[in-house]
């Protein structure tokens, strides 16, 4: 039986969603021999304050159809992101948001971090909170690995920016593993428990 894993990073045109899901899929295609993955962006005409996506589809088979079906990871950078997503969800599927960018979280499994505020206190730019989220993906989701994760940023940036992304998704991978263990169906898990 085939083993097909979703997710959506999605925001506004200017927050890394983009840049965020090349990453992702990139680390999640050279982490397990034979597992597929084919990444997909949809955005408005906007360069900033559009809306915008980035889709990554994970399998251990060839991969049909490139879009997702139904999420089983979401990653909302907006409210806007969030009540435009959350329909789409697995009803296992995760809800990974920062409190301080999503008001009001979509029903399902949630997970909370502060992204933007680990961004700020790792990086010292609120503008890595992206990178953060990939940490705490990487966390989560099971297609995914830290190293593999650690070497695609590696190979995005160079110099001082590569060691900020590396630190950011570091903080991200550890406060969504703090709570990973405390997702039960319907309840909410916090990073900041």
């Amino acid at each position: 039986m085939s083993q097909r894993y979703e997710i959506r990073l999605s925001g506004t045109g200017g927050q890394g969603v983009v840049l965020a899901g090349i990453m992702l899929a990139e680390a999640a295609g050279t982490w397990r021999q034979g597992q597929h993955v084919v990444q997909t962006v949809s955005y408005g005409p906007q360069v900033r304050g559009g809306l915008s996506s980035a889709e990554v589809v994970i399998s251990d088979e060839e991969i049909d159809y490139p879009r997702p079906i139904r999420l089983d990871l979401l990653i909302p950078f907006t409210q806007e992101a969030a009540n435009e997503s959350a329909g789409h969800l697995k009803p296992e599927g995760i809800i990974l948001y920062d409190p301080d960018l999503v008001r009001r979280a979509p029903q399902g499994w949630v997970a909370t971090v502060p992204l933007t505020k680990l961004a700020l206190e790792i990086a010292g730019r609120s503008q890595t909170a992206n990178i953060v989220a990939l940490g705490a993906a990487a966390a989560l989701a099971p297609v995914l690995n830290f190293e593999a994760l650690e070497a695609a940023l590696r190979e995005r940036a160079t110099g001082k920016l590569q060691e900020q992304f590396i630190k950011a998704a570091g903080a991200g991978y550890q406060a969504a593993d703090r709570i990973r263990d405390k997702i039960p169906f319907n309840k909410v898990g916090s990073a900041e428990d």
